[in-house]
Protein backbone atom coordinates (compact mmCIF):
# COMPACT_ATOMS: atom_id res chain seq x y z
CA UNK A 1 0.00 0.00 0.00
CA UNK A 2 1.44 3.38 -1.02
CA UNK A 3 2.18 5.75 2.22
CA UNK A 4 -0.38 7.66 3.24
CA UNK A 5 0.76 11.37 2.98
CA UNK A 6 -0.83 13.47 5.96
CA UNK A 7 -1.87 17.38 5.31
CA UNK A 8 -3.12 19.25 8.78
CA UNK A 9 -3.67 22.96 7.29
CA UNK A 10 -7.08 23.49 5.92
CA UNK A 11 -10.70 23.68 6.44
CA UNK A 12 -13.48 21.47 5.50
CA UNK A 13 -16.51 23.80 4.98
CA UNK A 14 -20.24 21.45 5.31
CA UNK A 15 -23.10 22.85 3.59
CA UNK A 16 -26.35 22.56 3.14
CA UNK A 17 -27.70 21.02 -0.12
CA UNK A 18 -24.92 18.20 -0.95
CA UNK A 19 -26.20 15.46 -4.05
CA UNK A 20 -27.35 12.38 -2.89
CA UNK A 21 -26.41 9.62 -4.92
CA UNK A 22 -29.21 9.19 -7.24
CA UNK A 23 -29.00 9.95 -10.98
CA UNK A 24 -31.85 11.36 -13.00
CA UNK A 25 -31.26 11.70 -17.07
CA UNK A 26 -32.08 15.08 -18.54
CA UNK A 27 -33.54 15.06 -22.03
CA UNK A 28 -31.67 15.97 -24.95
CA UNK A 29 -31.00 20.22 -24.62
CA UNK A 30 -32.93 22.24 -27.20
CA UNK A 31 -28.78 23.88 -27.02
CA UNK A 32 -25.71 23.51 -26.59
CA UNK A 33 -22.74 25.80 -26.31
CA UNK A 34 -19.27 25.67 -26.17
CA UNK A 35 -16.75 28.90 -25.15
CA UNK A 36 -13.20 29.40 -25.00
CA UNK A 37 -14.05 31.42 -21.88
CA UNK A 38 -13.55 28.05 -20.09
CA UNK A 39 -9.75 27.27 -21.38
CA UNK A 40 -7.61 29.34 -19.75
CA UNK A 41 -4.35 30.42 -21.46
CA UNK A 42 -5.59 30.28 -25.64
CA UNK A 43 -6.67 33.03 -28.44
CA UNK A 44 -9.59 30.92 -30.26
CA UNK A 45 -9.41 30.97 -33.56
CA UNK A 46 -12.80 29.72 -34.98
CA UNK A 47 -13.06 26.72 -37.82
CA UNK A 48 -17.11 26.88 -37.99
CA UNK A 49 -19.21 29.20 -39.44
CA UNK A 50 -23.19 29.36 -38.86
CA UNK A 51 -25.18 26.89 -40.87
CA UNK A 52 -22.09 23.97 -40.80
CA UNK A 53 -23.46 20.56 -39.84
CA UNK A 54 -21.21 19.18 -37.18
CA UNK A 55 -21.04 15.59 -35.33
CA UNK A 56 -19.92 15.49 -31.25
CA UNK A 57 -15.92 15.35 -32.35
CA UNK A 58 -16.08 18.02 -34.96
CA UNK A 59 -13.57 20.93 -34.23
CA UNK A 60 -14.99 23.94 -33.52
CA UNK A 61 -12.45 26.35 -32.88
CA UNK A 62 -8.17 26.10 -32.47
CA UNK A 63 -5.69 27.67 -30.13
CA UNK A 64 -3.79 30.69 -32.78
CA UNK A 65 -0.72 30.04 -30.75
CA UNK A 66 -1.03 26.42 -31.22
CA UNK A 67 -3.07 25.41 -33.83
CA UNK A 68 -2.12 21.10 -32.78
CA UNK A 69 -4.59 21.92 -30.28
CA UNK A 70 -8.26 21.96 -31.18
CA UNK A 71 -11.28 22.24 -29.37
CA UNK A 72 -14.31 20.03 -30.38
CA UNK A 73 -18.50 19.98 -30.37
CA UNK A 74 -19.76 17.66 -27.66
CA UNK A 75 -23.08 17.56 -29.42
CA UNK A 76 -24.09 16.77 -32.79
CA UNK A 77 -26.09 19.69 -34.85
CA UNK A 78 -26.84 22.55 -36.49
CA UNK A 79 -24.19 25.60 -35.52
CA UNK A 80 -26.77 28.23 -34.87
CA UNK A 81 -24.55 31.55 -33.94
CA UNK A 82 -21.08 32.55 -33.41
CA UNK A 83 -21.32 35.18 -30.28
CA UNK A 84 -18.81 37.41 -29.94
CA UNK A 85 -18.01 40.22 -27.95
CA UNK A 86 -15.96 43.34 -27.82
CA UNK A 87 -13.01 43.71 -30.32
CA UNK A 88 -14.84 40.43 -31.93
CA UNK A 89 -13.53 38.55 -29.37
CA UNK A 90 -15.04 34.71 -29.28
CA UNK A 91 -17.33 34.54 -26.41
CA UNK A 92 -19.03 31.21 -27.68
CA UNK A 93 -20.02 28.49 -30.06
CA UNK A 94 -24.29 27.84 -29.96
CA UNK A 95 -25.35 24.49 -31.74
CA UNK A 96 -28.98 23.30 -32.26
CA UNK A 97 -28.52 19.71 -31.19
CA UNK A 98 -29.91 17.00 -33.59
CA UNK A 99 -32.30 13.96 -32.13
CA UNK A 100 -30.04 11.96 -30.96
CA UNK A 101 -26.18 11.59 -30.74
CA UNK A 102 -23.92 11.26 -34.28
CA UNK A 103 -19.95 11.11 -33.34
CA UNK A 104 -17.29 11.54 -35.46
CA UNK A 105 -15.70 8.36 -35.51
CA UNK A 106 -12.07 7.90 -34.57
CA UNK A 107 -9.96 4.79 -35.13
CA UNK A 108 -9.23 2.39 -32.52
CA UNK A 109 -5.98 2.18 -31.35
CA UNK A 110 -3.57 -0.79 -29.67
CA UNK A 111 -1.99 1.56 -26.85
CA UNK A 112 1.18 -1.40 -27.04
CA UNK A 113 2.69 0.60 -30.14
CA UNK A 114 2.08 4.11 -28.73
CA UNK A 115 5.11 6.19 -27.63
CA UNK A 116 5.04 9.87 -25.98
CA UNK A 117 4.99 11.67 -29.48
CA UNK A 118 2.06 9.58 -30.85
CA UNK A 119 0.06 9.81 -27.91
CA UNK A 120 -0.05 13.53 -27.51
CA UNK A 121 -0.75 13.68 -31.06
CA UNK A 122 -3.97 11.55 -30.25
CA UNK A 123 -4.79 13.56 -27.65
CA UNK A 124 -4.15 16.62 -29.88
CA UNK A 125 -6.18 15.46 -32.88
CA UNK A 126 -9.23 14.29 -31.10
CA UNK A 127 -10.02 17.43 -29.13
CA UNK A 128 -8.84 15.60 -26.14
CA UNK A 129 -5.68 17.54 -25.17
CA UNK A 130 -8.03 21.00 -24.81
CA UNK A 131 -8.76 19.21 -21.43
CA UNK A 132 -5.49 19.00 -19.84
CA UNK A 133 -4.24 21.80 -17.89
CA UNK A 134 -0.26 22.80 -16.99
CA UNK A 135 1.78 24.04 -14.03
CA UNK A 136 3.18 26.30 -14.22
CA UNK A 137 0.37 29.38 -15.00
CA UNK A 138 -2.53 26.82 -14.63
CA UNK A 139 -3.02 26.86 -18.61
CA UNK A 140 -4.27 24.51 -21.26
CA UNK A 141 -0.90 22.69 -22.23
CA UNK A 142 1.39 23.60 -24.96
CA UNK A 143 1.30 20.46 -27.31
CA UNK A 144 5.09 20.97 -28.46
CA UNK A 145 6.51 20.37 -24.84
CA UNK A 146 6.39 17.11 -22.99
CA UNK A 147 5.68 16.95 -19.25
CA UNK A 148 7.62 15.61 -17.10
CA UNK A 149 5.07 14.55 -14.87
CA UNK A 150 1.41 13.85 -15.40
CA UNK A 151 -1.08 14.00 -12.14
CA UNK A 152 -4.58 13.20 -11.88
CA UNK A 153 -6.23 13.59 -8.28
CA UNK A 154 -9.13 10.98 -7.58
CA UNK A 155 -11.23 12.57 -4.97
CA UNK A 156 -12.51 15.96 -4.56
CA UNK A 157 -13.32 18.20 -1.61
CA UNK A 158 -14.28 21.30 -1.92
CA UNK A 159 -17.73 22.61 -0.56
CA UNK A 160 -20.59 20.42 -1.91
CA UNK A 161 -18.08 18.51 -4.82
CA UNK A 162 -19.38 15.65 -7.09
CA UNK A 163 -18.12 12.16 -5.59
CA UNK A 164 -15.72 11.08 -7.90
CA UNK A 165 -16.11 7.32 -7.14
CA UNK A 166 -19.57 7.39 -7.81
CA UNK A 167 -18.97 8.87 -11.09
CA UNK A 168 -16.61 6.40 -11.94
CA UNK A 169 -19.32 3.52 -11.66
CA UNK A 170 -19.66 1.87 -14.43
CA UNK A 171 -16.25 3.95 -16.62
CA UNK A 172 -14.14 1.40 -14.58
CA UNK A 173 -12.39 0.13 -17.79
CA UNK A 174 -12.37 3.39 -19.78
CA UNK A 175 -10.36 5.08 -16.17
CA UNK A 176 -8.09 2.34 -16.75
CA UNK A 177 -7.22 2.64 -20.31
CA UNK A 178 -6.72 6.73 -19.76
CA UNK A 179 -4.62 6.58 -17.36
CA UNK A 180 -2.61 3.60 -19.52
CA UNK A 181 -2.49 6.17 -22.41
CA UNK A 182 -1.20 8.86 -20.00
CA UNK A 183 1.51 6.55 -18.67
CA UNK A 184 3.05 6.65 -22.52
CA UNK A 185 3.80 10.84 -22.20
CA UNK A 186 5.30 10.73 -18.89
CA UNK A 187 5.49 9.28 -15.47
CA UNK A 188 1.74 9.07 -14.21
CA UNK A 189 0.94 9.69 -10.62
CA UNK A 190 -2.56 9.25 -9.30
CA UNK A 191 -3.33 10.29 -5.89
CA UNK A 192 -6.66 8.93 -3.74
CA UNK A 193 -8.19 10.13 -0.45
CA UNK A 194 -7.83 7.26 2.33
CA UNK A 195 -11.80 6.85 1.98
CA UNK A 196 -11.91 5.63 -0.89
CA UNK A 197 -12.66 2.01 -1.70
CA UNK A 198 -13.26 1.53 -5.69
CA UNK A 199 -10.99 -1.28 -6.58
CA UNK A 200 -9.94 0.57 -10.03
CA UNK A 201 -8.65 3.29 -7.58
CA UNK A 202 -6.93 1.21 -5.42
CA UNK A 203 -5.54 -1.07 -7.76
CA UNK A 204 -5.06 1.42 -10.88
CA UNK A 205 -2.50 0.34 -13.10
CA UNK A 206 0.49 1.71 -15.24
CA UNK A 207 0.81 4.79 -12.19
CA UNK A 208 1.97 6.10 -8.83
CA UNK A 209 -0.29 5.60 -6.50
CA UNK A 210 -0.44 8.66 -3.71
CA UNK A 211 -2.97 8.48 -0.75
CA UNK A 212 -3.76 11.91 1.13
CA UNK A 213 -5.47 12.21 4.38
CA UNK A 214 -6.70 15.87 5.55
CA UNK A 215 -9.13 18.75 5.17
CA UNK A 216 -9.81 20.86 1.74
CA UNK A 217 -7.95 21.58 0.12
CA UNK A 218 -6.47 18.20 0.16
CA UNK A 219 -8.03 17.42 -2.87
CA UNK A 220 -6.22 19.99 -5.19
CA UNK A 221 -3.92 18.74 -8.03
CA UNK A 222 -1.37 21.35 -6.82
CA UNK A 223 -1.38 20.79 -3.41
CA UNK A 224 -0.96 17.48 -4.13
CA UNK A 225 1.90 18.27 -6.38
CA UNK A 226 3.49 20.04 -4.03
CA UNK A 227 3.65 17.33 -1.73
CA UNK A 228 4.91 14.86 -4.40
CA UNK A 229 6.98 16.37 -6.70
CA UNK A 230 7.44 20.18 -6.40
CA UNK A 231 7.12 22.25 -9.69
CA UNK A 232 10.31 24.31 -10.31
CA UNK A 233 11.21 26.99 -13.09
CA UNK A 234 11.13 24.99 -16.60
CA UNK A 235 9.29 22.01 -15.47
CA UNK A 236 6.03 21.26 -17.55
CA UNK A 237 3.60 19.25 -15.50
CA UNK A 238 0.16 17.98 -16.34
CA UNK A 239 -2.65 18.07 -14.20
CA UNK A 240 -6.04 16.11 -15.95
CA UNK A 241 -9.24 15.62 -14.07
CA UNK A 242 -10.49 12.23 -13.34
CA UNK A 243 -13.36 12.69 -15.42
CA UNK A 244 -11.42 13.67 -18.44
CA UNK A 245 -9.28 10.19 -18.25
CA UNK A 246 -12.53 8.67 -18.43
CA UNK A 247 -13.44 10.59 -21.47
CA UNK A 248 -9.61 9.90 -23.05
CA UNK A 249 -10.35 5.72 -22.21
CA UNK A 250 -14.17 6.32 -23.93
CA UNK A 251 -11.84 7.27 -27.31
CA UNK A 252 -9.66 4.66 -27.17
CA UNK A 253 -12.22 1.39 -26.43
CA UNK A 254 -15.45 2.68 -28.33
CA UNK A 255 -13.64 5.40 -31.23
CA UNK A 256 -16.06 8.02 -29.95
CA UNK A 257 -15.59 11.83 -28.21
CA UNK A 258 -18.39 10.83 -25.98
CA UNK A 259 -18.35 13.43 -23.00
CA UNK A 260 -21.72 12.12 -21.15
CA UNK A 261 -21.14 12.31 -17.38
CA UNK A 262 -22.98 12.65 -13.96
CA UNK A 263 -22.78 15.88 -12.75
CA UNK A 264 -23.94 17.30 -9.20
CA UNK A 265 -26.72 19.49 -8.83
CA UNK A 266 -26.16 20.91 -5.31
CA UNK A 267 -27.16 23.73 -3.10
CA UNK A 268 -29.55 24.95 -0.35
CA UNK A 269 -31.97 26.50 -3.00
CA UNK A 270 -31.67 23.25 -5.04
CA UNK A 271 -34.98 20.99 -4.31
CA UNK A 272 -33.55 17.92 -4.84
CA UNK A 273 -29.74 17.76 -4.59
CA UNK A 274 -28.56 14.70 -6.33
CA UNK A 275 -27.14 13.71 -9.61
CA UNK A 276 -27.98 14.29 -13.65
CA UNK A 277 -26.44 12.60 -16.54
CA UNK A 278 -25.58 15.23 -19.09
CA UNK A 279 -22.73 16.84 -21.76
CA UNK A 280 -21.11 19.93 -21.33
CA UNK A 281 -22.56 22.44 -23.23
CA UNK A 282 -26.10 21.93 -21.53
CA UNK A 283 -27.96 24.91 -20.51
CA UNK A 284 -28.84 25.48 -16.64
CA UNK A 285 -32.04 26.41 -17.73
CA UNK A 286 -32.29 22.55 -18.81
CA UNK A 287 -30.54 21.54 -15.84
CA UNK A 288 -32.27 23.11 -13.01
CA UNK A 289 -35.62 23.56 -14.57
CA UNK A 290 -38.35 21.88 -11.63
CA UNK A 291 -35.85 22.02 -9.44
CA UNK A 292 -35.29 25.20 -7.18
CA UNK A 293 -36.90 26.32 -4.49
CA UNK A 294 -36.69 30.03 -6.20
CA UNK A 295 -35.95 31.69 -8.91
CA UNK A 296 -35.29 34.60 -7.44
CA UNK A 297 -32.23 36.31 -5.61
CA UNK A 298 -30.28 33.13 -6.29
CA UNK A 299 -26.50 32.80 -7.24
CA UNK A 300 -25.97 30.20 -9.71
CA UNK A 301 -22.44 28.93 -10.21
CA UNK A 302 -20.66 26.87 -12.75
CA UNK A 303 -18.77 24.84 -10.40
CA UNK A 304 -18.59 24.80 -6.51
CA UNK A 305 -19.27 27.70 -4.20
CA UNK A 306 -15.45 28.33 -3.48
CA UNK A 307 -14.27 27.83 -6.89
CA UNK A 308 -16.61 28.22 -8.87
CA UNK A 309 -17.90 30.79 -11.75
CA UNK A 310 -20.84 32.91 -11.75
CA UNK A 311 -23.20 32.16 -14.35
CA UNK A 312 -27.10 32.44 -14.98
CA UNK A 313 -29.96 30.82 -16.67
CA UNK A 314 -27.85 30.98 -20.01
CA UNK A 315 -24.94 29.68 -19.24
CA UNK A 316 -24.13 26.54 -20.23
CA UNK A 317 -21.83 23.45 -17.81
CA UNK A 318 -18.12 23.83 -18.48
CA UNK A 319 -15.87 21.23 -19.87
CA UNK A 320 -14.45 21.71 -16.21
CA UNK A 321 -17.21 21.87 -13.79
CA UNK A 322 -18.46 18.73 -12.23
CA UNK A 323 -21.47 20.30 -10.05
CA UNK A 324 -23.46 22.97 -10.61
CA UNK A 325 -25.04 24.91 -7.57
CA UNK A 326 -27.26 27.20 -6.32
CA UNK A 327 -27.09 29.06 -3.27
CA UNK A 328 -28.93 32.19 -1.84
CA UNK A 329 -27.53 35.62 -3.07
CA UNK A 330 -28.08 37.56 -0.45
CA UNK A 331 -28.71 40.77 -1.63
CA UNK A 332 -32.43 41.13 -0.18
CA UNK A 333 -31.45 39.97 3.82
CA UNK A 334 -31.24 42.83 6.28
CA UNK A 335 -29.92 41.79 9.66
CA UNK A 336 -30.81 43.70 12.98
CA UNK A 337 -27.18 45.13 14.14
CA UNK A 338 -25.29 43.38 11.46
CA UNK A 339 -22.05 41.28 12.33
CA UNK A 340 -22.20 42.09 15.98
CA UNK A 341 -26.24 40.31 16.76
CA UNK A 342 -25.16 36.94 18.60
CA UNK A 343 -26.07 34.28 15.98
CA UNK A 344 -26.24 30.49 16.25
CA UNK A 345 -27.08 29.15 12.57
CA UNK A 346 -23.78 30.68 10.98
CA UNK A 347 -20.38 29.63 10.86
CA UNK A 348 -17.64 31.29 12.01
CA UNK A 349 -13.87 30.49 11.52
CA UNK A 350 -13.12 32.94 13.84
CA UNK A 351 -15.12 31.35 16.75
CA UNK A 352 -17.28 34.42 16.78
CA UNK A 353 -20.48 32.37 16.79
CA UNK A 354 -21.74 30.07 18.87
CA UNK A 355 -22.02 27.09 16.35
CA UNK A 356 -18.27 25.92 16.95
CA UNK A 357 -18.99 24.33 20.33
CA UNK A 358 -21.76 22.78 18.25
CA UNK A 359 -20.94 19.07 16.75
CA UNK A 360 -18.91 19.09 13.56
CA UNK A 361 -21.53 17.27 11.50
CA UNK A 362 -23.50 20.57 11.03
CA UNK A 363 -24.22 21.79 7.73
CA UNK A 364 -24.81 25.45 7.14
CA UNK A 365 -26.93 27.60 4.80
CA UNK A 366 -24.68 30.07 3.51
CA UNK A 367 -24.87 33.07 0.68
CA UNK A 368 -23.50 34.68 -1.91
CA UNK A 369 -22.41 37.98 0.34
CA UNK A 370 -19.06 39.31 1.38
CA UNK A 371 -19.97 41.15 4.52
CA UNK A 372 -17.36 43.27 4.43
CA UNK A 373 -15.97 46.21 2.07
CA UNK A 374 -12.55 47.06 0.80
CA UNK A 375 -9.77 47.01 3.46
CA UNK A 376 -5.96 47.01 4.14
CA UNK A 377 -4.53 43.90 3.62
CA UNK A 378 -3.58 42.41 7.49
CA UNK A 379 -0.48 40.12 7.72
CA UNK A 380 -2.46 37.79 10.51
CA UNK A 381 -1.72 34.20 9.42
CA UNK A 382 -5.42 33.76 8.51
CA UNK A 383 -4.33 32.62 4.83
CA UNK A 384 -1.56 30.50 6.22
CA UNK A 385 -3.90 27.99 8.38
CA UNK A 386 -6.17 26.73 5.85
CA UNK A 387 -3.14 26.44 3.28
CA UNK A 388 -1.16 23.39 3.02
CA UNK A 389 1.69 24.30 1.08
CA UNK A 390 5.08 24.90 1.80
CA UNK A 391 4.84 28.16 0.77
CA UNK A 392 4.17 31.86 1.98
CA UNK A 393 0.37 32.39 1.08
CA UNK A 394 0.77 36.26 2.09
CA UNK A 395 4.09 37.23 1.10
CA UNK A 396 3.49 36.13 -2.18
CA UNK A 397 -0.10 37.76 -2.77
CA UNK A 398 1.93 41.08 -1.53
CA UNK A 399 4.56 40.67 -4.17
CA UNK A 400 1.95 39.22 -6.95
CA UNK A 401 0.12 42.45 -5.94
CA UNK A 402 3.11 44.73 -6.17
CA UNK A 403 4.22 43.48 -9.51
CA UNK A 404 7.56 42.03 -8.09
CA UNK A 405 8.38 39.22 -10.48
CA UNK A 406 11.78 38.01 -9.03
CA UNK A 407 10.17 37.69 -5.53
CA UNK A 408 6.99 35.80 -6.81
CA UNK A 409 9.22 32.94 -8.07
CA UNK A 410 11.40 33.21 -4.91
CA UNK A 411 8.15 32.66 -3.41
CA UNK A 412 6.90 29.60 -5.39
CA UNK A 413 4.53 31.36 -8.08
CA UNK A 414 5.26 28.38 -10.32
CA UNK A 415 3.54 26.08 -8.05
CA UNK A 416 -0.01 27.20 -7.42
CA UNK A 417 -3.32 27.35 -9.44
CA UNK A 418 -5.81 30.27 -8.26
CA UNK A 419 -8.30 27.47 -6.38
CA UNK A 420 -5.49 27.13 -4.14
CA UNK A 421 -6.59 30.43 -2.29
CA UNK A 422 -10.04 29.89 -2.43
CA UNK A 423 -10.09 28.67 1.52
CA UNK A 424 -7.52 31.78 2.11
CA UNK A 425 -9.84 33.51 0.13
CA UNK A 426 -12.96 33.13 2.20
CA UNK A 427 -10.98 32.87 5.88
CA UNK A 428 -9.35 36.79 4.54
CA UNK A 429 -10.96 39.75 6.77
CA UNK A 430 -9.15 41.78 4.06
CA UNK A 431 -12.28 40.59 1.75
CA UNK A 432 -9.71 40.62 -1.32
CA UNK A 433 -10.24 38.46 -4.36
CA UNK A 434 -7.35 36.31 -4.35
CA UNK A 435 -8.31 33.93 -7.09
CA UNK A 436 -8.73 37.07 -9.38
CA UNK A 437 -5.27 38.35 -7.97
CA UNK A 438 -3.56 35.12 -8.34
CA UNK A 439 -4.78 34.70 -11.77
CA UNK A 440 -3.46 37.74 -12.92
CA UNK A 441 -0.28 37.74 -11.56
CA UNK A 442 -0.16 33.93 -13.37
CA UNK A 443 -1.17 35.76 -16.94
CA UNK A 444 1.73 38.37 -16.60
CA UNK A 445 4.20 35.92 -15.69
CA UNK A 446 3.67 33.57 -18.82
CA UNK A 447 3.25 36.75 -20.99
CA UNK A 448 7.37 37.92 -19.46
CA UNK A 449 8.28 34.56 -19.98
CA UNK A 450 7.10 33.97 -23.36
Amino acid sequence: MSNVIKLRKGLNLRLKGDAKKQTGKLRLAKEYSVSPLWFEGISPKVIVKEGDTVKAGDVLFENKANPAVKYCSPMSGTVRLVERGERRKLLAIHIDPTDQIEYKEFEKVDLAEFDAEKAVQLLADTGMLAMVRQLPYDVCVDSTELPRDIFVSAFRDMPLAADFEYELEGNEAAFQAGLTLLSKIGKTHLSTHAKQKAAALKKAKDVELHVFEGPCPAGNVSVQINHIAPVNKGDRVWMVDPMHVVFIGRLLNEGRFDLRRRIAVVGSLVTSPGYVETIPGTSFKEIFEGNMVRTDHVRLINGNPLTGVQGNMQSSLSVFSSEVTAIPEGDNVNEFLGWIMPRSKQFSVSRSYLPWLLSHSRKYDVDARIKGGNRHMIMSGEYDKVFPMDIYPEYLIKAIIAGDIDKQEQLGIYEVSPKDFALAEYVDSSKMELQRIVREGLDKLRKENM
